[in-house]
């Protein structure tokens, strides 16, 4: 069931969203060579603290404040004391604060110092799908428009592999809400986007194959065949007349 969120429901998710994005501003500069998993997410777990919230996976029992998931790591990434950041890595951080009850959920890739040219395109084509999944959200649309969207920019145009496993979702009172919102155009549910929804929009796009499996965690999602994988996520609300961006950081510093 699609749960449409009233005005007072969204002015606490928009709260929530806005906290994440200064959450954002706050850890991502500090990402660097050397730096472990674990130290990243220690970040995480001070800054949720400090606005009195509480990391929003601890609600499905995911074992770290932030999944990082490094290189081949599409989603998932357990944060580890082990894991080591490079010069040359991509690091995907998928966060959510849990703020009174209100959810909030975005990821960036980060380009950490010498990345290859490829993987840098890789990254920009990750953040162009995203930008036209969201101009393809606007209440009348259907779910498929936005699939379609992201699809076209990062399948059609840059031809990566777009992961089909899985996918954005409705958001803001839960994790994981309906509709599901896959980031290619398949079978199944087509709902029409409608004012009061809230959605995370989030593109998986892989250098190469769009397959995946499950490392023996049974958490880290890793790519089929190896080659990396970039990930960005925004969390954005539906008007009448717009829809907003409710998790949007414009500020912070630009790798590509």
């Amino acid at each position: 069931m699609i749960r449409l969120k009233n005005e007072k429901e969204i002015a606490g998710i928009r709260k929530s969203c806005h906290a994440l994005a200064d959450l954002f501003r706050f850890v991502v500069p500090q990402v660097r060579p050397g730096m472990t998993t674990k130290e990243i997410d220690d970040l995480c777990v001070k800054f949720i603290k400090e606005v009195g919230g509480r990391p929003a996976w601890y609600r499905e029992d995911f074992p770290g404040a932030a999944c990082i998931s490094v290189n081949n790591e599409v989603i998932h990434g357990i944060p580890s004391r082990k894991r080591i950041i490079h010069d040359g890595d991509i690091v995907s951080l998928d966060i959510g604060i849990d703020l009174d009850g209100y959810i909030s959920d975005s990821t960036h890739t980060v380009m950490v110092g010498n990345v290859k040219p490829e993987i840098r395109r890789l990254v920009k084509a990750t953040r162009e799908s995203l930008a036209a999944g969201i101009h393809a959200c606007i209440a009348g649309n259907r779910i498929k428009d936005i699939s379609k969207a992201v699809y076209s920019v990062a399948g059609e145009k840059y031809g990566f592999g777009v992961v089909y496993d899985y996918c954005g979702h409705g958001v803001g009172l839960d994790v994981h809400e309906d509709p599901s919102v896959p980031n290619v155009v398949e079978g199944g549910p087509n709902p029409r986007i409608q004012p009061g929804m809230v959605l995370a929009i989030e593109p998986m796009i892989n250098l190469g194959t769009p397959d995946v499996s499950v490392a023996k965690d049974g958490w880290t999602v890793l790519t089929g065949d190896g080659k990396c994988s970039a990930h960005e996520e925004h969390t954005v609300a539906v008007f009448a007349d717009h829809t907003e961006i409710l998790t949007e950081c414009d500020d912070l510093p630009d790798w590509a």
